[in-house]
């Protein structure tokens, strides 16, 4: 990913020092095991710890592998050349390269995850501040894009936190679901390596041994990580796109910063855009263009092909990077959002009291009137408003059908917005528990 959306904690994760630290960790655990079992000199696994403080030579690996044309073996020849040709003649025994490979990509994507984990928390943070800021701040729902019935803009804040929760929770299981490891030999049949090495090196690394690795690790786990990393990259957008609408012009109940020097446009002075939210959007695109290739990897030839490794080359870091990004700069835009309370309740009030119609119609069924008939005296009055800029409560009143069943008190009480906060706390307490 292009530095403009990369953050250097999730990029070091990729960078080939440290790719080709956790392969020597990998074989230097498993030469340990070997070791224990006997099966290769002790002398020669503590050997390969020499290289503990080592720098490992990107560029050499390189010159090796564009001979070799293998990265993993240019790798152990250039960590012989480190630690000697004789003390490295037993590293990499019975392994083959995808036991160091796949174990490598896993440990990556739990430290993604990890990242990522600590990215939300901080979202959840600053959604749940915000929500608790506007617990009570009366603005208008919308549904299909038209005005519907009071809501207020701390339970848009909590619906986005709950969403976000959620995506959370996933990760946390995306994450388990990748923790594994394999080193099992060619076709995964530990037939030149003891199980017991895979244990001790997964247990050396945080992971978990994988049940059946064939000889690669199942790429149905993968899938699932980045299938979860495409819906939380989709609930960004959710939130992204609550933002954009709240800032148009014609609406304007809340916007994105606007710091002193900005500009935005080079063309018209007075421009203030919902830039980051936009620019989020289309992050949230590029997340979930991973999906579908993680999904196509899980199909392999056989025990193992390699049609999976020049995708996650990409995949890997282009998905989490840009996650990462994406996370960082929502909570951003969430921390410094401008709200507009008063917009809110005229956005709220333009259509002169239409947003009452449902409390209307069914004081009108409890008054005694059919459905249908309270459906029709309520619509033909709300249409005046529409169509002839009427007021809906003045009409109401005026209507002998209306009053026939309800009292002029009885009609004004229906414009109460209080009525429509009333269990506010009650989902408040659901969504963020009792305290």
């Amino acid at each position: 990913m292009i530095p403009r959306y990369s953050r250097p904690e999730m990029t070091a994760i990729w960078s080939p020092e440290t790719k080709f630290r956790i392969w020597y960790e990998i074989e230097a655990h498993a030469c340990d095991a070997q070791a224990d079992l006997g099966v290769i000199p002790r002398e020669n696994a503590e050997a390969v710890w020499k290289a503990r403080d080592a720098t490992f030579d990107v560029a050499r690996i390189d010159e090796i592998e564009a001979v070799t044309k293998h990265d993993v073996i240019a790798f152990l020849t250039h960590l012989a050349e480190i630690i000697g040709q004789d003390e490295a003649r037993f590293v990499h025994q019975g392994m083959t390269s995808s036991d160091v490979l796949d174990t490598t990509f896993n440990i990556q994507l739990v430290r993604a995850a990890d990242i990522l984990l600590a990215d939300i928390d901080a979202l959840l943070a600053a959604l749940k501040a915000r929500a608790m800021e506007h617990k009570m701040t009366v603005r208008i729902g919308r549904s299909h894009g038209i005005h519907a019935e009071p809501v207020t803009m701390g339970l848009t804040f909590a619906r986005f936190y709950a969403e976000m929760d959620r995506g959370r929770a996933r990760l946390v299981a995306a994450r388990d679901e990748v923790s594994t490891g394999a080193i099992s030999g060619a076709v995964g049949t530990f037939a030149n390596i003891d199980p017991a090495v895979e244990a001790h090196v997964c247990a050396k690394l945080g992971l978990k041994p994988e049940p059946v690795s064939t000889q690669v690790i199942p790429r149905d786990r993968h899938a699932m990580f980045f299938a979860t990393l495409g819906v939380i990259a989709s609930s960004i957008e959710n939130i992204a796109i609550e933002i954009r609408h709240m800032q148009r012009t014609e609406v304007l109940e809340a916007e994105e910063f606007f710091s002193k020097g900005q500009k935005g446009s080079s063309a018209m002075p007075h421009k203030r855009n919902p830039v980051l939210t936009e620019n989020l959007t289309g992050l949230a695109r590029l997340v979930r263009m991973a999906v579908i290739p993680a999904m196509e990897n899980v199909a392999l030839w056989h025990e193992r092909d390699i049609s999976h490794s020049s995708v996650e080359r990409m995949i890997g870091p282009d998905a989490t990077v840009t996650l990462d990004f994406a996370l960082a700069r929502l909570t951003g835009v969430i921390e410094k959002l401008v709200i507009y309370p008063q917009a809110m309740l005229d956005n709220l009030n333009r259509h002169r009291g239409l947003v009452h119609s449902q409390r209307v119609l069914l004081a009108l069924t409890q008054a005694g009137v059919s459905r249908e008939d309270a459906y029709v005296l309520v619509q033909r009055n709300a249409m005046k408003v529409w169509e002839e800029g009427r007021d809906f409560k003045t009409e109401l009143l005026a209507d002998p059908e209306v009053t026939a069943a309800l009292t002029p008190a009885q009609i004004e009480e229906k414009f109460d917005l209080g009525y429509h906060t009333k269990h506010v706390d009650t989902i408040f307490t659901r969504v963020f528990g009792a305290s």
